[in-house]
């Protein structure tokens, strides 16, 4: 049997991967056409290559590859004719080829707008290694970008242009982001997130015409508005590449691609059309996973196994877009009237999640995640598999409620048919039948011996999970490494960094990890490496988040936030009056918060330093607000003004603000002192809480507010002053050195084997033998803190990182703010009633 596949993408690779997988005889010859001049490369990843990645890395497998499979890649060449009749291919350059079976995998283009002034420089579209390259050359010259689509593409583009350097711009024509995916209210929280990350949306706009003479100038709207600019990606979907079908006489949609059944045959029964090309059922499906479950189908078929066919897919998917995570599946839009919506809703932390439940009560429809999606795979595979709910559906996106109880919901209620990775078609018990066959002890062994993991990367987590389960089932000790990057947990890389004085994540990952790292282990050490050393966290610039990078919480429109730290909330009028001048000087929105601080928004980046140095002469530090460290030591007025109160509650949090100040830890930490059992300053809520009593201070450790309250729970009683702060010390330097990355200290004490008990024994009675050890190195963490925007104030090279422009001491032009009860807000406020 000879195969010609045509064309040469994602889709064409899996074919022949499973192909020569199912069959490796030679009496099946293969032969692929590409018009691309390299082989099969990852498009879904194509946005890295702006983040460092070449056009190598993205390859999907070098030419080799196709050698040693037996596989003739003709690359730089497009197949122009078909004769159905005698079976027969002709590419541009005159060649001729026969074939007993022809695979067309031609997959699909960027849909263009028929606009006028599309074809002037400046215009591209994104879609091919080819298009990034011409963008980078271009991008260079170009200050302002606008991205004409807010799907998944349309996003994808404009985190590349982010990547630029590039001011970037989102046009789309329905009343919100991502309508294919996203309600309303999920919409928002994303605008919300994105605008806060320096993105510039606009939606329900048409675009009339694209204005300039030779170059690109900028965007007329059908409303009469224009946006100026000088770059134009176009990422306002696809179309499937089928005029090489239609001129040859295989039947296409009257929408465009081909027509198949659910063997993928076309109306010639010896040709096929897989992924983006192929219409079934009236339906294109422009995700990778669908595609590779045709090519698996049409594998199967032409060897000999006639069962398979392909009866639709789910188009469920999960992605991180420009760090936000955003997840859709199943029946995730159905109306009202059609189930029961739970909904879940946090507008200050950017996350919302709704579950659609059939109206009886029983069964999961489908769902929407924004800002937080760690719960997708297992819901995902709870809709697919109708696994009953739990008594209260809404555990399943808030969690049990009650202590020491979970949802029920876990890897092992699965069925075995459940299918875990969907990019390669691999079930629950294939996984389990791999990992105890061939003894695997990894996700890279697993993903070596069932290529589950290695399509999008979405099924990791239940993978790991499952990696877990099988482990423990059979004894064996789970060894929870850190990623695919480093061979060892947290608190092994903990042990490496501080034995060997290990300073940065590129020496780090030099002599103990492998390749370039990832958005997991990146933050994970900068963590790691802030809370070994307490070295000013600019010295991780390259790996921390942005808000670490510039030393302020980045606000809606791309203003930064200016947060002093004023210990227990006490502070001096001539203080205050230095707030209150930088505050009128800069014209900042002004708020005295919950912690006892004031905060100032609307700063621009490159008037930071200057607010700064204002506010350091006059004695202020940073108050870290912006950081995974001790954020405010709340407190009540206590026994100096309090008729009730028992002790000095702000002399004691005031000398435990300033002992913890910039403290760094896997999240972030809030303290309080109550001088007495009336509890104003709320110290039961807070990572740790200190009470006074007749007698002394009650230690309360492990509280959380926010979106999971829980309260903190006593670790000691009516103990002295020192002996609260030493086991402070030690209870700090416990939960830094153990906790997960970005866990908060609730969630940690409920996953501590032993629980409170246990932590009472390694704090208070010292049975692990390392109480000292614990108290001297958080004497060397305090001893080593110094003021960031200190820091940064006085070094040069550092101030210069604080400019919106490279060649520019000018501040943002495109800030726009109006008035608000007196004072000046982001023209992107929202107000929600």
């Amino acid at each position: 049997m000879k195969i010609i596949i045509v064309g040469n993408g994602m889709v064409s690779y899996k074919f022949c991967e499973k192909i020569r997988k199912k069959s490796n005889s030679n009496h099946i010859e293969i032969t692929v056409y590409g018009e691309e001049h390299r082989p099969a490369y990852d498009r879904v990843h194509l946005s890295e290559y702006f983040s460092g990645k070449s056009a190598d890395d993205l390859l999907l497998a070098p030419t080799g590859w196709y050698n040693e499979h037996h596989i003739k890649l003709v690359t730089g060449e497009l197949v122009t004719e078909i004769d159905p009749t005698k079976k027969k291919i002709t590419t541009h350059k005159g060649t001729s080829d026969s074939y007993d079976k022809l695979i067309l995998a031609t997959g699909s283009s960027p849909f263009i707008p028929p606009l006028h002034g599309i074809d002037k420089t400046g215009v591209f579209a994104y879609r091919t290694i080819e298009d990034l390259q011409q963008m980078e050359i271009y991008g260079k010259t170009a200050k302002k970008a606008v991205v004409i689509g807010g799907g998944l593409l349309g996003l994808e583009a404009a985190k590349a242009l982010l990547d630029m350097g590039l001011e970037t711009h989102i046009v789309e024509f329905a009343d919100r982001l991502m309508p294919r995916q996203l309600d309303v209210r999920g919409a928002f929280i994303l605008r919300n997130k994105l605008s806060a990350l320096g993105l510039h949306i606009h939606t329900s706009k048409s675009t009339k015409e694209i204005l300039g003479t030779d170059k690109i100038a900028g965007l007329a709207f059908a409303d009469g508005s224009i946006l100026d600019c000088d770059m134009l990606v176009i990422s306002a979907g696809i179309r499937p590449r089928d005029e090489l079908a239609s001129k040859s006489g295989i039947q296409t949609g009257s929408r465009g691609g081909i027509l198949v059944d659910n063997h993928l045959q076309t109306n010639f029964p010896d040709i096929y059309a897989i992924g983006e090309v192929a219409l079934h059922n009236e339906m294109i499906y422009g995700l990778v996973a669908p595609g590779y479950e045709m090519a698996e189908v049409v594998a199967s078929r032409l060897c000999g196994d006639y069962d398979k066919s392909f009866t639709g897919f789910d188009m469920s998917t999960k992605l991180k877009l420009i760090g936000v995570d955003v997840a859709s599946f199943g029946d995730a839009l159905d109306p009202e009237e059609e189930c029961v919506p739970i909904v879940f809703e946090n507008k200050a932390k950017g996350v919302y999640k709704r579950i659609n439940v059939t109206r009886d009560g029983k069964y999961l429809k489908g769902g929407i995640l924004v800002g937080e999606a760690d719960s997708y795979n297992m819901l995902l595979q709870i809709a697919q598999n109708g696994l009953p709910l739990p008594e209260d559906p809404a555990d399943l996106i808030l969690g049990s409620r009650s202590a020491g109880q979970s949802s029920g919901q876990g890897v092992d209620s699965l069925p075995d048919t459940a299918q875990i990775c969907s990019c390669e078609g691999i079930s629950k018990g294939n996984i389990c039948e791999a990992i105890a066959k061939d003894e695997l002890t990894d996700l890279a062994g697993i993903k070596k011996a069932t290529k589950a993991c290695t399509g999008c990367g979405g099924c990791t987590p239940l993978v790991a999970d499952l990696l877990k389960s099988v482990l423990e089932s059979q004894g064996k000790v789970v060894k929870k490494t850190l990623c695919e990057h480093f061979a060892y947990t947290r608190q092994e890389l903990y042990d490496l960094i501080k034995i060997q004085n290990i300073k940065s994540y590129s020496e780090l990952l030099g002599r103990y990890g492998e390749g370039d790292g990832c958005e997991v282990c990146k933050p994970a050490v900068a963590s790691l490496l802030a809370s070994i050393w307490n070295e000013v966290i600019l010295k991780q610039s390259t790996i921390q988040d942005t808000n670490d990078r510039f030393l302020a919480n980045i606000q809606k429109g791309g203003s930064y936030s200016v947060v002093p730290r004023i210990p227990a909330g006490e502070i001096t009028p001539d203080k205050l009056l230095v707030i209150a001048q930088v505050a009128k000087k800069y014209n900042l929105y002004t708020k005295i918060t919950g912690g006892q601080r004031i905060d100032l928004f609307g700063a621009q980046l490159h008037e930071l330093p200057a607010i700064w140095e204002e506010l350091i002469a006059a004695g202020f530090e940073s108050g870290h607000a912006y950081g995974k460290s001790l954020r405010t030591i709340k407190s009540c007025v206590g026994s100096t003004w309090c008729r009730f109160g028992v002790q000095d509650s702000v002399g004691f949090a005031i000398e435990i603000e300033n002992r913890y100040k910039g403290l760094r830890a896997p999240h972030k930490l809030k303290g309080a002192v109550s001088g007495c059992i009336r509890e104003c300053a709320e110290a039961q809520s807070k990572d740790f809480g200190i009470i006074a009593t007749e007698k002394g201070w009650n230690l309360y450790v492990c509280g959380n507010g926010g979106a999971r309250p829980q309260h903190a729970q006593l670790l000691i009683g009516d103990i002295d002053k020192d002996s609260c702060i030493r086991y402070l010390d030690r209870f700090l330097m416990y939960y830094i050195k153990t906790a997960e990355p970005l866990t908060r200290t609730a969630t940690w004490l409920n996953k501590l084997e032993g629980g409170l008990p246990y932590l009472y024994d390694v704090v208070v009675n010292d049975v692990l033998g390392i109480g000292a050890e614990l108290e001297v190195e958080m004497e060397s963490l305090i001893a080593n803190y110094e003021c960031e925007w200190k820091h940064a104030v006085e070094n040069e090279s550092i101030r210069r990182r604080f400019k919106h422009f490279a060649n520019s001491d000018e501040g943002d032009p495109f800030l726009q703010f109006e008035e608000l009860r007196g004072q000046r807000i982001p023209t992107n406020w929202n107000v929600i009633v």
